[in-house]
């Protein structure tokens, strides 16, 4: 890595290379503007450029990211493209980024910018342009000449054709992206550049052995982090990338380290059991957590129902046996976590109302409340969400029956019915909606104002969050079901005599998903025959099938090209919708 250099020992940073006008024999210099920060405008060609120190080889910084990244001493040659730049350089940090002259530019809080500066983009001919960039989860749009008077976007990713003031454009999926762009139709595409196909754990430690790599996945919000459950046993092992040995990763001690070099990582006798495997292809960290093989796990002290006399168990997730979670009334007091209604294995922090727990850590002090509880019995963290009851819960939206946004008071709210036997149960028998209009739809709100409302783009079926998406909905006369703990909300015919589950009562895995689903199902009152449905973003069922569950249930997803979607799962009494992102 680069050792940093005193301020005083650089007294010139110029850009050279085969993208540069002087090539790799003459520096092109860079301009001082402080001690340690450089800039140059500069007309660049497709190729490849470095920066260095005082017109040798002794200090210089490359790195494999463009336009952005941080150089470091011997590092690789920075991939280029053809184009007018202003480069900018910090000699202390390694700081490099090439700037584009372009008339189009992306921005967002998906690009590493945020909402406050444009990226822009290469020009490739008169209308099409084109980038290749690092994004965050999150938003974007195209605008033209870094002002908002011309822009594009629209809901649909990773391709789509973006409208004058349409919609952001969602990333669902952290990475490194190819983007592509038309000004002239406002076509746009974002595609995905795989460095790793794939990342595997292979070796006399892993059920396959040396012959067959055990697959990790790609966590969606951290393209570099790969994750997955694995059975270990004494012996060897090593990472690789793209099912084979040109890339590998050995070094390190087990079960956590940075790998630093061939070497096998050894697995000591006593170590065998499931792990929770995680793999870093940017800090080369690893972590092998150990999953408990607990027959239950509860909460325990004088906030909770039993007290400290007994544990209130929780509910083990129908697929990942470490993720535990509870709704229920507390008290303000002092609680745990413990496993088999013993105290061998208990979890403690003194910090609420999040947290990590450690081995016989401290209580953990609670508020009084109402509050659903998730707790990982691998990793020791714990969250408990407050559930607050309304007295009023509305729709809203110039999609709905006023056709027009409430004003000051409460005469354009439709208002829902509360269950009787459940306070965070809304129902609405029968509703008229209409087209969403440009810049319109529906949403929820509680008590007739927007202290409190919920949203989401996603329509029959979707979770609304905190000022979350207009939702965009369909002409029709519709039964509406809502639950204010959880956002879930639900429109079918009005018919239809289901109850509207919380999402929690199922589980998804993978999520973001590629070719199969993996459905858990924690509920009883979901077990038999179901009908299994996917709707996109616009409410347009995509895929539908039968299944026969006990407790689990699989579909096929690889017919179903990248974006967001929603999972519906019913039968004739009862209705869950879940969000899921398909990724390929």
């Amino acid at each position: 890595m680069f050792a940093i250099i005193a301020n005083a020992q650089v007294t010139s940073v110029g850009l050279i290379g085969s993208a540069t006008p002087g090539g790799w024999d003459n520096d092109t210099p860079m301009t001082q503007l402080t001690d340690s920060t450089w800039t140059l405008d500069v007309t660049l060609s497709s190729a490849e450029a470095k920066f260095r120190a005082n017109g040798t080889w002794d200090v210089n910084w490359g790195a494999k990211d463009f336009p952005e990244g941080i150089g470091t001493q011997g590092g690789p040659n920075i991939p280029v493209f053809a184009g007018d730049y202003t480069v900018n350089f910090n000699s202390l940090s390694g700081l490099y980024s090439f700037n584009v002259k372009s008339d189009i530019g992306i921005i967002g809080d998906a690009t590493q910018k945020g909402w406050g500066e444009d990226t822009n983009l290469y020009i490739a001919d008169s209308v099409n342009y084109y980038t290749l960039l690092t994004l965050k989860q999150g938003e974007a749009k195209f605008r033209q000449n870094d002002a908002w008077d011309i822009n594009w976007g629209d809901s649909a990713f990773p391709e789509g054709v973006g409208t004058q003031d349409g919609s952001n454009i969602k990333v669902s999926s952290a990475g490194k992206y190819r983007i592509d762009f038309n000004k002239a139709t406002g076509a746009y595409k974002f595609s995905e550049v795989v460095e790793f196909s794939s990342i595997g754990v292979i070796g006399s430690a892993t059920p396959g052995g040396w012959d067959n790599e055990t697959a990790l996945t790609k966590d969606g919000g951290n393209p570099d982090l790969w994750k997955g459950v694995v059975a270990i046993k004494e012996g060897e092992l090593k990472f690789r990338a793209n099912n084979a040995w040109t890339i590998s990763w050995g070094g390190g001690t087990f079960p956590s380290d940075t790998s630093a070099g061939s070497d096998n990582i050894v697995v000591p006798a006593g170590s065998e059991g499931d792990y929770q495997v995680s793999f870093n292809t940017k800090s080369l960290i690893y972590n092998f957590l150990k999953i408990g093989n607990y027959q239950t796990v509860g909460i325990i002290g004088d906030a909770t129902p039993l007290g400290w006399d007994n544990s209130t168990p929780m509910v083990q997730d129908a697929t990942d046996r470490s993720l535990w979670t509870l709704r229920v009334k507390l008290k303000k007091g002092e609680a745990k976590f413990r496993a088999n209604n013993a105290w061998d294995v208990n979890w403690g922090a003194d910090s609420f109302p999040t947290g990590t727990g450690t081995q016989d850590g401290a209580n953990i002090p609670i508020e009084e409340g109402d509050y659903k509880i998730s707790f990982n019995s691998t990793t020791g963290d714990y969250n408990f969400v407050a559930v607050v009851e309304f007295s009023k819960i509305s729709l809203v939206g110039n999609a709905g029956p006023f056709g027009d946004w409430p004003g000051a008071d409460d005469s354009r709210d439709t208002y829902l019915n509360k269950d009787p036997n459940n306070a965070n149960h809304w129902t609405l028998a029968s509703v008229e909606l209409k087209d969403t209009p440009k810049d319109g739809g529906i949403k929820f709100r509680a008590e007739a104002a927007w202290a409190v409302n919920w949203g989401s783009e996603a329509f029959p079926v979707g979770t609304g969050t905190q000022d979350g998406k207009n939702i965009v909905c369909t002409a029709g006369t519709y039964k509406i079901d809502f639950r204010s703990d959880t956002g879930d909300y639900a429109f079918a015919e009005p018919s239809s005599t289901y109850d509207l589950l919380s999402g929690d009562v199922i589980s998804i895995s993978p999520n973001p998903a590629k070719d199969v689903l993996n459905i858990g199902i924690n509920t009883e009152v979901l077990k038999g025959s179901v009908n299994i449905a996917i709707f996109n973003v616009n409410g347009t069922l995509v895929k539908n099938q039968k299944a026969d569950v006990n407790g689990s249930a699989r579909i096929n997803v690889s017919d179903i090209q990248s974006g967001n979607y929603v999972v519906r799962i019913s039968n004739d009494k009862n209705i869950v919708a879940k969000s899921i992102i398909i990724i390929k």
